[in-house]
């Protein structure tokens, strides 16, 4: 056998490297794959590659000898597994699911995680061709709305419409503080570095510094208790990692329960320390056609601050398809 490459298609993006080979390969162990990224024997367009690098559509990535490998057989369905998935579930039809996560659910499993998205998912014990996949990811501690493709096709129109931003995509937060203007748009740019403990951005010194991308979050006010919180409701422009995280942190008013981008971590007395950071809206091309509308409920805790600071959300509307005439 000889060295092989393989191109990254729509579906396969933002996979971890280290889940996408242990799909393909299923005797590949951690301890081995480390060890061939380490060595320089798998390569990102040319490049060395760590076991939690994520992919991106249309790299080639080149593989040593590693063996065959055969389609496994989807695993016996998890009756426990599927019955947690199913009330996740908000919207499906024919081409999609779409599902309301709860904060502190990983999308994707990883060392020292138990419960996640995709153990969920390999509960349900459906062959490839309609396996439910991510098309895109939200942080563990995010809560809303999350769409997955059944399938390869479809997941592929999907990924590639977050790709394009052809995504509208609304989140609510409740931060500490108010900001000083009642509506705006935050243009900060973003570094991101990969580290044994996941993905951690920080906001660039400037825009031209090396590895520097650009992000543009807007925001909007929707209501304030005094100067001690406020409720914004925020659009990002841009797909950066943490970026609304960190860009609710640069306009001086961090969003409560935030301990990985605020220091000391954002806390309010008597209120819980989650993160309050909730996808609240997508409006997406469907892959039948057409367009689907979205909302979701706030999560409990975030429900419960809403309460205590005085804020009035209206309940989510029901799911919406509007196709093409």
């Amino acid at each position: 056998m000889s060295v092989t490459w393989h191109e990254i298609g729509d579906e396969e993006a933002d996979l971890r490297l280290d889940r996408w080979l242990r799909r393909r390969f299923p005797g590949l162990t951690q301890g081995r794959i480390e060890k061939l990224c380490r060595t320089g024997q798998i390569r990102l367009d040319g490049q060395r590659v760590t076991a939690g690098t994520r992919l991106a559509p249309g790299q080639r990535l080149r593989l040593p000898p590693l063996g065959e490998a055969p389609s496994p057989p989807p695993r016996p369905a998890d009756p426990h597994a599927a019955r947690l998935f199913q009330r996740l579930v908000l919207y499906e039809d024919d081409a999609l699911i779409v599902i309301d996560k709860p904060p502190g659910l990983p999308t994707q499993g990883g060392p020292g995680l138990g419960r996640h998205l995709d153990a969920l998912i390999a509960g349900l014990g459906v062959e490839d061709a309609v396996r439910p996949r991510l098309v895109h990811r939200l942080d563990q501690e995010t809560s809303g709305l999350l769409v997955l493709g059944r399938g390869p096709r479809a997941a592929a129109f999907l990924a590639r419409a977050f790709r394009e931003r052809a995504v509208e995509k609304t989140y609510w937060a409740v931060v500490m503080g108010r900001p000083s203007q009642a509506e705006g748009v935050i243009d900060a740019p973003l570094l991101l570095a990969h580290g044994p403990r996941g993905a951690r951005a920080r906001l660039a010194p400037d825009p031209d510094a090396p590895g520097a991308a650009r992000a543009l979050t807007r925001f909007t006010v929707r209501d304030a208790a005094a100067r001690r919180a406020a409720w914004l409701e925020l659009t990002p422009l841009t797909g950066r990692t943490h970026q609304l995280r960190l860009h609710c942190a640069a306009l001086g008013t961090p969003i409560l329960g935030e301990a990985k981008y605020a220091d000391p971590p954002a806390r309010l007395s008597g209120f819980s320390e989650r993160l309050h950071l909730h996808a609240r809206a997508l409006r997406l091309p469907h892959p039948a056609g057409g367009t689907l509308f979205l909302e979701a409920a706030l999560p409990p805790h975030m429900a419960e601050s809403f309460a205590a600071l005085g804020f009035s959300a209206p309940p989510p509307r029901p799911p919406q398809r509007e196709t093409r005439r």
